[in-house]
């Protein structure tokens, strides 16, 4: 793809997951706009790694609009093509497994038979969960509740490492503050 067409998927997987997302507000005490958070991948991927594959970005900016909202599988690959959507769906959990639990175990069990791609989202997915959790957690979670998420979440990169070494030294640069 040509710079100017990977910058036209950019806005165009912007765009839409910040339409999805519309609506949406982050778990925090200020309720930061939704999209704030597959931003914050983004900036991670690109800003922090200097990750430019334009596949891995868009599929962060859309990591959430299946799981999270309205949108669908099929409405990403007529969007974005199959290996965008592929992407996607290998970061999605499937939310037809109603005991959160079970979809958390998952994760873990799964993250090791991800796409290197997928990989890279899930760490930066993490990354950028964890340091909102230490800085601005939801108003409602407990302490017990905020420690229990960073300690599955390392469970969750354990199965990744070896993906990349600096979001890994990122991640656990995020875990160490867990209170």
């Amino acid at each position: 793809m040509s710079e100017e067409s990977d910058l036209k998927l950019l806005v165009k997987a912007l765009d839409f997951a910040a339409n999805k997302h519309r609506n949406q507000r982050r778990k925090n005490a200020d309720a930061f706009p939704y999209i704030n958070h597959p931003i914050s991948l983004v900036n991670i991927l690109c800003n922090e790694v200097h990750i430019t594959d334009i596949r891995v970005i868009c599929s962060a900016l859309l990591h959430d609009t299946v799981e999270d909202t309205e949108a669908t599988a099929e409405e990403l690959v007529i969007e974005f093509g199959h290996e965008i959507s592929g992407i996607v769906m290998e970061v999605t959990d499937d939310k037809t497994i109603t005991v959160k639990q079970k979809r958390k175990q998952l994760q873990i069990e799964h993250a090791s038979n991800i796409s290197d791609q997928a990989k890279l989202i899930k760490l930066a997915d993490k990354i950028s969960n964890l340091r909102d959790l230490a800085v601005n957690p939801p108003a409602t979670w407990s302490l017990e509740r905020r420690r229990e998420y960073f300690d599955w979440a390392k469970q969750v990169i354990d199965q990744l490492r070896g993906t990349h070494c600096e979001l890994e030294k990122l991640f656990d640069q995020a875990y160490s503050r867990r209170m």
